[in-house]
């Protein structure tokens, strides 16, 4: 997988995660600890594509 690939599948994922973090806020009785995960995850992702972009 050359960098494009990778960094545009990275962007994916980070969006996929937006929206799930948007519907387990929106839902109720969603379980605090999976949102700060997702968020921390989405977090990652981002750094990555900084990190790969300037690379």
């Amino acid at each position: 997988m050359n960098l494009d690939a990778h960094l545009e599948e990275l962007r994916k994922k980070h969006e996929a995660l937006s929206v799930k973090v948007e519907e387990a806020q929106a839902a109720l009785g969603t379980n605090d600890l999976d949102i700060v995960a997702m968020k921390k995850e989405k977090l990652r992702l981002k750094e990555e594509i900084m990190r790969l972009s300037k690379g």
